[in-house]
């Protein structure tokens, strides 16, 4: 049986013919958590003065105005893209509009799992937040404290959750991202944990096609056809965009970049190992750009 080809393209701007958006991936896009990746802000602004609309969608478990602030810190002013919508948005929203039954259903006694700077995905909401997951009535999960922690050093506060019958909100379903170089885990990585301790697990983000929808409503594009999620996530953005019916291209540099023997940043893959990751992963993105440039 032959695999299916994935074309490796120099960049985006052939892809874009036809279209009206992109709906573009942060970590391993366009920065790797630290800093903007080389040609970035180029690119953006190519795109910009092509006259796409742009919004980042981003697995990230904080309110999207803090990342603003990031990638100005970054060189990446406001004005070379169209807006950021991150999974912790959506999941403020289901926590303050409750119409989603799984959230109507939680209590509000929350224990929150994560560090301080992501307090800002349920400050302002009618919630308790609690010192101990015993007297809580369920528990928000935002990720690690630290990029060198692993999901064993949690295991004994998801023993307490557990013990405790909490259901969990999973702000980020992400297993990994790549962050200077190298992998750190993410909620989703101790959301699965949970789930396989038989635990109830709640997440927003990619890859619920239910995000994309909100990514749409921000492009102001209705017609699915006209728009390019562009992401190196193969399980998310890939996986995501497919669910929701949009065209995704897989940008090779950022977490796959090490499977597929890339060592440098913008390294064109050998697109015979591009497709057989994709067709090994169960995905099927138009296309492979080894960074994002247009």
């Amino acid at each position: 049986m032959t695999t299916p080809a994935v074309p490796v393209l120099p960049g985006l701007e052939t892809l874009c013919a036809g279209r009206d958006g992109l709906i573009l991936d942060l970590w391993g896009v366009i920065h790797d958590g630290h800093s903007a990746y080389p040609g970035v802000a180029e690119a953006l602004a190519r795109i910009r003065d092509a006259g796409l609309a742009t919004v980042m969608l981003t697995n990230a478990p904080r309110l999207s105005g803090p990342i603003v602030e990031t990638m100005e810190g970054m060189g990446l002013p406001r004005d070379l893209y169209g807006g950021i919508l991150s999974s912790g948005d959506a999941v403020h929203q289901e926590l303050r509009d409750r119409t989603d039954p799984a959230f109507a259903a939680l209590g509000r006694r929350l224990w929150h799992l994560g560090p301080e700077r992501d307090r800002t995905v349920f400050e302002g909401l009618d919630l308790d937040v609690v010192e101990v997951p015993e007297a809580a009535d369920f528990v928000l999960n935002t990720g690690p404290w630290s990029f060198d922690e692993t999901v064993a050093d949690y295991q004994a506060r998801l023993d307490r959750c557990r013990a405790a019958g909490l259901p969990m909100v999973c702000a980020n379903p992400d297993h990994v991202v790549i962050r200077e170089g190298r992998k750190v885990i993410c909620a989703g990585a101790l959301a699965a944990r949970y789930a396989e301790m038989g635990g109830a697990v709640i997440d927003r983000g990619k890859p619920d096609p239910a995000i994309y929808d909100r990514a749409l409503a921000r492009l102001g594009v209705t017609d699915r056809r006209r728009v390019l999620a562009v992401g190196d996530g193969l399980h998310t953005d890939i996986r995501g965009a497919a669910a929701a019916g949009i065209d995704a291209v897989f940008v090779t540099g950022g977490l796959y970049a090490e499977p597929l023997g890339l060592t440098r940043h913008g390294e064109r893959p050998d697109p015979e190992r591009v497709a057989a990751l994709c067709a090994a992963e169960g995905v099927a993105p138009i296309a492979a750009i080894p960074a994002l440039v247009w």
